[in-house]
């Protein structure tokens, strides 16, 4: 994360994410992202890489890094 990126968020961000290279690598980041608390929709562009997350109320964005990380993959900062 950038260091003045703030720690969580509300609203809608956007996060870059590495290694994604099929329709299985889009809804496992989905399935992933989707478990953390606080998270309302998601959304995965698989073509340019790029996760679109959407949050009424505070998320973290290392636990939506460590959800990525999880499904096998890497948040680019």
């Amino acid at each position: 994360m950038l260091s003045g990126t703030p720690r969580t968020f509300i609203g809608v961000t956007t996060f870059a994410v590495t290694g994604m290279t099929c329709e299985h690598c889009r809804e496992a980041v989905t399935t992933e992202i989707a478990t953390v608390d606080g998270v309302d929709t998601v959304t995965v562009d698989l073509a340019s890489g790029m996760a679109t997350v959407t949050a009424a109320r505070p998320v973290d964005r290392a636990d939506i890094a460590s959800a990525i990380e999880a499904a096998g993959y890497r948040v680019l900062p």
